[in-house]
């Protein structure tokens, strides 16, 4: 014997993000504020970069090619400032670090200065 149908069942997929602000406004308030402060730092440290979304998350490109992200996970906020990492590693002691990420706390941002100072050896690098 066949169910008959009550109706439609669509879920609607969530859209993805367009800009830094469409991310930022789904993240909670203390995430959002960190990784405002992280957008700044990069903003401050690479004026001439363009903001774009990659892989779903807020990212920067300079001269057409990839600078850095950043974005939320449950439990922690993350930069991507890509494998210079390992040149500031003695910096980066107080983090949870991989390949080319830093992991942090939303309740304790990540420095501008260092901030700024990661995107600047990630220019560097590319160039």
């Amino acid at each position: 014997m066949k169910r008959k149908s009550t109706g439609s069942r669509r879920t609607t997929k969530p859209t993805k993000p367009k800009t830094h602000d469409d991310y930022l406004a789904r993240v909670s308030a203390d995430k959002r504020a960190a990784l405002q402060k992280v957008r700044s730092a990069i903003k401050a440290a690479a004026p001439r970069a363009e903001e774009c979304i990659s892989y779903q998350l807020p990212a920067f490109r300079l001269n057409g090619k990839f600078l850095v992200a950043y974005g939320a996970a449950a439990n922690h906020c993350a930069f991507y400032p890509g494998s210079v990492i390992r040149v500031l590693k003695s910096e980066l002691k107080g983090y949870d670090t991989s390949k080319g990420t830093l992991r942090f706390p939303a309740e304790k941002p990540l420095p501008a200065t260092l901030v700024r100072k990661l995107v600047k050896l990630r220019m560097a690098a590319k160039m």
